[in-house]
């Protein structure tokens, strides 16, 4: 844990916009965690229920199912500011400190209007559900509005970290890909 607290104070430098944005990237990723130990107990619960007492079980799979997606979705900010995603560097590994700052820039912007597109899209959706009152079709019946406010918050959320990467990359305070010179 200490090595993963310099890892970001590395990152932010006393940049205060860098600070809150890992900050909140942080408290994402222990809310997906959170939401995968929810779906790992409501599981046990629904076996005990099925199993033990040979009973049946209305909202259990469907809040599982949406607890497991609401988490990668808010967890994407926390897996980016960790760099915990798959990674292929080769091409960045070959390439010179200039040409790879340049590359750097151009990932973190193409992922940047990407996210955005999809920020702007899962809002709409979002909202269309809200605004419609769209329930789901099994015996529970959730509001579907709640489950999917996950998708902006997400890609919200998601979209800060991808920025503040840019402007520590911009600033200095960060290297490129995470990459030292060589």
């Amino acid at each position: 844990m200490a090595g993963q607290s310099s890892a970001v104070a590395s990152q932010t430098g006393n940049n205060l916009f860098l600070r809150i944005v890992a900050a909140l990237s942080t408290v994402a990723g222990w809310f997906s965690a959170g939401m995968i130990v929810a779906a790992v107990a409501i599981t046990c619960q629904m076996i005990f229920i099925r199993f033990a007492l040979n009973g049946s079980t209305v909202w259990q799979t469907e809040a599982v199912i949406y607890l497991a997606i609401s988490s990668t979705l808010v967890g994407l900010p926390y897996v980016q500011q960790l760099r915990g995603h798959v990674n292929v560097d080769l091409i960045p590994i070959s390439l010179g400190p200039r040409a790879r700052y340049v590359m750097a820039l151009f990932t973190l912007t193409l992922s940047i209007l990407m996210v955005a597109i999809m920020l702007w899209h899962s809002y709409e959706f979002w909202h269309l559900t809200y605004e419609r009152n769209w329930k789901s079709d099994t015996v529970w019946g959730v509001r579907l509005w709640i489950p999917y406010a996950s998708l902006p918050i997400g890609f919200a959320l998601f979209l800060l970290q991808l920025i503040a990467d840019l402007v520590a990359v911009i600033l200095k305070i960060d290297k490129p890909f995470g990459l030292e010179d060589m």
